[in-house]
């Protein structure tokens, strides 16, 4: 079974809005019969798809560092729920499981596993593809802070191009969940 990792916030976000989303993810992930990986928390965006990839039959691995098991509030009725010593090894484990990369809205926890992630590909460690799912404008001032930094010279072109946007879910469905 193909995986996708998905990265996003512990938080809900402002309004049902992103709570909606995460639930029609899950739901497509089961359609198109693509495991989650994610980091296994039952709380916020993270728990919503989780829940709803539970919910509709698919199989979700958590990946959660120790230290979080009760700030995340670790979720219980995962596939796979799998305890890291820290926070590197959480990563490591949840980009080795992984055969695609989406980040959805988050914080910072979100950014730092996707910048990662991308720093990995731009530096040939693995191939795996990366798509930020820009829902409703979510991500486009950090996406004009990307081509800002390539057009004065500090991210190149073909690097740039590691990340791809996806606006809405039918582009997800196809240009994500059907090609990996």
């Amino acid at each position: 079974m193909k995986k996708l990792c998905i990265f996003c916030g512990s938080g809900t976000g402002r309004g049902e809005k992103y709570m909606e989303l995460g639930e029609k993810i899950g739901e497509l992930l089961v359609k198109n019969k693509i495991g989650l990986v994610y980091g296994g928390a039952s709380i916020g965006l993270m728990g919503a798809i989780a829940d709803s990839v539970i919910k509709n039959g698919g199989h979700v691995t958590g990946v959660i560092p120790k230290a979080l098991v009760d700030y995340e509030v670790a979720h219980n009725g995962l596939s796979e729920l799998f305890i890291t010593d820290n926070m590197h090894s959480r990563k490591q484990m949840m980009y080795d499981c992984a055969d695609a990369f989406l980040s959805l809205p988050g914080g910072m926890g979100t950014l730092d596993e996707m910048f990662e992630v991308l720093t990995w590909t731009q530096l040939k460690y693995h191939e795996k593809p990366s798509y930020i799912f820009n829902f409703e404008g979510f991500y486009d001032s950090l996406l004009s802070y990307l081509k800002h930094s390539q057009s004065e010279g500090f991210i190149k072109a073909d690097h740039l191009k590691l990340l791809t946007e996806i606006k809405d879910l039918s582009s997800l469905e196809k240009l994500v969940l059907q090609s990996i």
